[in-house]
C-alpha cells in the first residue's frame, strides 16, 4: 500500500476516540446533521465563561429559524463566537406582547424558535414566561435546554444549605419596598436567593443585616468570569465590608434563619397544655417539630415532670 493511500485510511477507532475532544466533535457535528423539530426551545448560556455553553445548546442555535435575544449586540457576540449565523430578534419587556403573537404563528406554522437571555437560563428574572404559556396553550412543544444559572451556581458554591431555597430575583431598588420585601421574605424556611445591581448591593446587604438577622450569608460576584469572587461571612460582616462602588454582576445568598434557643421552661409550658388533649408521645413529637429540638428531650421533660 503507497503512502499516498495510507493517509487516507480512516484511523483506528481507538486512535479516533483518543483525540482530545473527538467525542465533543462527532456528537456535535452528528446532532447538526439531524433535523431540528419545530418547537420554542429555551436555551441557557453563558454566564461569562463561554465554554460553559452546551453541545446540545449550541445544536438548537445553529438549526434554530429564529433566535428571540433580550438584547441582539451582547447575544451575537456568543454566536459570532461560534460561528452560528442565526436570525436574531429582540425579546423584551418592551415589545413581549407584540412578539408573541408573531412567535405563536410561527410556531404553529413549523417554524423552530430558540429564546436566550444575556446569560444564563432564559425566562429567570427576564421576560419570556408569557411566551412560553402562550406557546403551551397552542398546543406547540416547549423544550428546555438546560445550562448555566447563575444563582444555581452561587447557591451550589456558597457551603449553606440547598435542600430548601427561595430564590427570590431583584428586590426593588427603593429602599422602603426593599425593607418591606425583605420582611416577607423573613420567614420563608430555607436558604434565599437574590440577584442585584453592583451600585445598590452595599446598600441590600444593609438592609438584610437589619432584616434578616444574624444569618451565614455569601456574596458571589462575577462568576466563571476572570475576577471571580466569593465572599463568605455573616449578613452583618458582609454590610460592613461591602463597596459602593462594586463591580460585576453579584448574586447574594442568604442561609436559613438561625433556631433560637429554646429553654427547658418554655418546652415545659407548651408540654403541660399539649398534655392535656393528647399522649405524651404525640406531643413531644408535636412540639419537636415545632421548635426543631430532640424528641427525646421533649419526651425527657415529659416524664419528669410526671416524677414531681
Amino acid at each position: 500500500m503507497s503512502d499516498e493511500a495510507r493517509s487516507h485510511q480512516p484511523e483506528p477507532l481507538s486512535v479516533a476516540a483518543s483525540r482530545p475532544g473527538a467525542r465533543a466533535q462527532d456528537a456535535i457535528v452528528r446532532m447538526l446533521s439531524e433535523p431540528l423539530e419545530a418547537g420554542l426551545y429555551l436555551v441557557s448560556t453563558p454566564i461569562g465563561n463561554l465554554g460553559d455553553i452546551t453541545l446540545r445548546a449550541l445544536g438548537v442555535l445553529a438549526r434554530a429559524d429564529v433566535v428571540y435575544c433580550e438584547d441582539t449586540r451582547h447575544s451575537a457576540k456568543l454566536l459570532q463566537h461560534y460561528s452560528i449565523t442565526a436570525r436574531m430578534r429582540p425579546f423584551h419587556e418592551h415589545n413581549e406582547d407584540r412578539e408573541i403573537e408573531r412567535a405563536i404563528g410561527e410556531l404553529q406554522a413549523g417554524k423552530r424558535i430558540a429564546i436566550i437571555s444575556d446569560a444564563g437560563t432564559p425566562l429567570l428574572s427576564d421576560p419570556g414566561f408569557k411566551l412560553v404559556r402562550a406557546a403551551a396553550q397552542a398546543g406547540v412543544p416547549v423544550v428546555p435546554i438546560p445550562g448555566a444559572s447563575a444563582l444555581l451556581a452561587a447557591l451550589t458554591a456558597s457551603g449553606l444549605p440547598t435542600d430548601a431555597f427561595f430564590f427570590a430575583g431583584f428586590l426593588p431598588p427603593k429602599q422602603a419596598s426593599r425593607r418591606a420585601r425583605l420582611a416577607e421574605l423573613s420567614a420563608i424556611p430555607g436558604s434565599l436567593v437574590f440577584y442585584e445591581a453592583p451600585h445598590r448591593a452595599a446598600e441590600t446587604l444593609q438592609d438584610m443585616a437589619e432584616l434578616l438577622g444574624e444569618r451565614q450569608a455569601v456574596v458571589a460576584r462575577e462568576l466563571t468570569k476572570m475576577h471571580e469572587e466569593i465572599a463568605r461571612g455573616s449578613l452583618v460582616e458582609l454590610a460592613g465590608t461591602a463597596s459602593a462602588d462594586m463591580k460585576g454582576e453579584v448574586v447574594i445568598v442568604a442561609g436559613p434563619a438561625q433556631a433560637q434557643a429554646v429553654s427547658d421552661e418554655m418546652l415545659g409550658d407548651r408540654l403541660a397544655g399539649a398534655l392535656k388533649v393528647m399522649s405524651l408521645k404525640d406531643a413531644a413529637r408535636a412540639l419537636a417539630d415545632e421548635f426543631g429540638v430532640p424528641k427525646a428531650r421533649v419526651y425527657g421533660l415529659g416524664i419528669k415532670s410526671k416524677g414531681r
